[in-house]
């Protein structure tokens, strides 16, 4: 038979409040929590945004979220705290409401600021009170349009002075925002961005074999993982097969985001017998091939076992936007030379 566990914090505090209620007064309790319960459903939602990642202006923090109708709304404590006004939802209307600054308030904002939007983040939780981004704007040019009239106090000159870092904020990234739209370019930036990359480094055809690999990296590949160099009664080209691995990981994946993908793509199409490297560009391609290879070259010679290669690559070298571990260790004795063949790079 199960054990009643003891309750703990809220759960033990609600249970002895509800003790001392009445029948009447926990059946109100009852009927406040289910319209409340109802009331959150009919509330909108946001799809997008999280006060972990908010719209920063200069110093300015400012949560915001997009709704299921494509309202783009601030949340009313980030919008209040932003402004310097301190906590408290009523701190925006009353500021409005003074005598010296309502003159620059017309009916519309104050509605607005009186009628906050409440609802749901995209996680859920407790309902949220928002206002249309667009408010921000308004906002700003009534506390500016007040401080050029010379009637602001002096406690609420830091407020004008916020205003004043976001008005600037607006208009640079505002600037962008409107031609990243009249020109499409927001639905393809960061698609073109890296299209110019592979299209940079990737070449359309095949480029003459030349040299690339120095003898050195497969010479001190060798050293690391204990195979003598050069091999005896093996072939010049022969490689073992985990070296091929070891070299996309290293070059290939850290030389430019998704190449690695592109080539292996182009090379498919192309003579079996082709090097990745042959589809490099012979003006940025190759030259960055060639000196990302040097580089490799020196951590090797640094590095006195496979563990040390692997962190000192991770550390000179990362891998674009993400860190993927790697084996870098070779397989056991008995298996080695079972496992040699000539890889993607052995004739380089």
């Amino acid at each position: 038979m199960k054990t009643k566990q003891p309750m703990k914090g809220r759960s033990r505090g609600g249970q002895a409040k509800n003790a001392k209620m009445t029948p009447e007064q926990r059946k109100e309790l009852s009927m406040k929590m289910v319209a409340a319960k109802k009331d959150k459903a009919t509330l909108p939602r946001a799809t997008h945004g999280s006060a972990e990642h908010p719209l920063r202006i200069g110093d300015v923090e400012l949560p915001c979220y997009v709704l299921e109708d494509g309202t783009r709304v601030l949340s009313q404590r980030g919008l209040i705290t932003g402004l310097g006004m301190g906590s408290g939802a009523d701190r925006l209307p009353n500021f409005f409401r003074g005598k010296a600054i309502s003159p620059f308030v017309n009916n519309e904002l104050m509605g607005a600021i009186q009628n906050p939007i409440k609802f749901i983040a995209p996680h859920g939780g407790v309902p949220i009170n928002g206002y249309p981004a667009t408010i921000l704007a308004d906002i700003c040019e009534a506390v500016l349009a007040a401080r050029s009239a010379g009637v602001l106090q002096f406690q609420q000159t830091h407020i004008a002075e916020q205003c004043e870092i976001l008005v600037r904020g607006f208009a640079r990234v505002g600037i962008i925002a409107l031609v990243d739209e009249a020109t499409g370019y927001q639905k393809d930036r960061a698609k073109d961005a890296l299209a110019k990359i592979l299209e940079a480094y990737v070449a359309k055809e095949l480029q003459p074999y030349l040299k690339t690999f120095p003898a050195e990296y497969y010479e001190q590949l060798f050293r690391l993982y204990g195979y003598k160099f050069p091999p005896e009664n093996k072939r010049p080209q022969w490689r073992p097969i985990f070296f091929g691995k070891i070299t996309n990981e290293v070059i290939y994946n850290r030389l430019a985001p998704a190449v690695l993908p592109e080539l292996k793509k182009a090379a498919s199409r192309a003579e079996k017998k082709a090097k990745l490297f042959q589809w490099l560009t012979g003006d940025i391609g190759h030259p960055k091939l060639r000196e990302h290879l040097a580089s490799i070259v020196s951590i090797l010679k640094l590095s006195k076992t496979p563990e040390d290669f692997r962190r000192n690559v991770d550390i000179v070298h990362p891998r674009f936007n993400q860190t993927i571990p790697i084996d870098f260790t070779y397989p056991d004795d008995d298996s080695r030379d079972s496992e040699l063949v000539v890889s993607e790079m052995s004739r380089c």
